[in-house]
């Protein structure tokens, strides 16, 4: 396989993505907004302030994300840990996605009912002992199954957090609301990578990997006592 495959099979996805978000047709007209001022930029910062649920559901994935970034130390894991190649590695890095992919069918077909804001925090730490787990394997197959997990259970958090601040807002919010969001959980995979690359050359990779998982449990435990009303959610409705 040529290393250029990968990258035109990702471009041929990119390019059905869009066409197929090109043919989403609106249920209703658009309607003309006054222009926009200086505090209508920062409006959805305040609502989200204002709103615990939204600030719990926003904020909990920046920090787990942030402390869960282990999939940073893959290359480093391949090489001196469990003792693979490119091929390996390949397949390492795939393993989160080929689980959130498997998730989000079961999900398509058995949606969450009910409990929905304790099933976040479940189903964040899940995300964090599977990365416990990943950082102390030693075999390529159990870290591949742990990394599978992880991205399985980022999947349900997902698919609730976005529910979750799509219907908590209300339509003249929804955007830049959603620009907040989308703000935290770039800035999340982002710095998490730092975090780890940091941590790891302080005290190593596998500590560096441990203590992510760890914290990941600590701020999902943490974020219960710190936002009931989240914890709470009942249904999505």
């Amino acid at each position: 396989m040529t290393p250029g495959l990968p990258y035109a099979v990702m471009a041929v996805c990119w390019l059905l993505a869009g066409m197929l978000n090109g043919a989403i047709k609106l249920d209703r007209p658009v309607t003309a907004k006054e222009p926009p001022t200086f505090a209508a930029v920062f409006a959805g910062v305040g609502f989200v302030r204002r709103n615990p649920a939204i600030l719990g559901t926003i904020s909990l994935d920046l920090f787990a994300v942030l402390l869960g970034g282990a999939t940073a130390l893959l290359p480093i894991y391949a090489r001196d840990i469990l003792h693979t190649g490119p091929w390996g590695l390949g397949v390492l890095r795939g393993a989160p996605a080929v689980g959130a992919l498997l998730m989000t069918a079961v999900l398509a077909r058995h949606s969450i009912n009910r409990r929905i804001g304790m099933r976040m925090f479940q189903a964040v730490i899940i995300f964090g002992l599977a990365t416990v787990v990943f950082a102390v394997s030693h075999s390529i197959w159990l870290s591949i199954l742990a990394l599978a997990v992880t991205g399985a259970a980022d999947a349900v958090s997902v698919v609730i957090r976005v529910s979750l601040v799509q219907l908590a807002t209300p339509d003249e919010m929804r955007g830049r609301v959603g620009a907040v969001n989308y703000l935290f959980i770039n800035a999340s995979n982002q710095l998490g990578q730092f975090e780890s690359g940091v941590t790891a050359a302080l005290f190593g990779a596998m500590p560096a990997a441990v203590l992510g998982g760890i914290g990941t449990v600590a701020v999902a435990l943490l974020w219960m006592k710190l936002f009931p009303t989240l914890r709470n959610v009942e249904r999505l409705e």
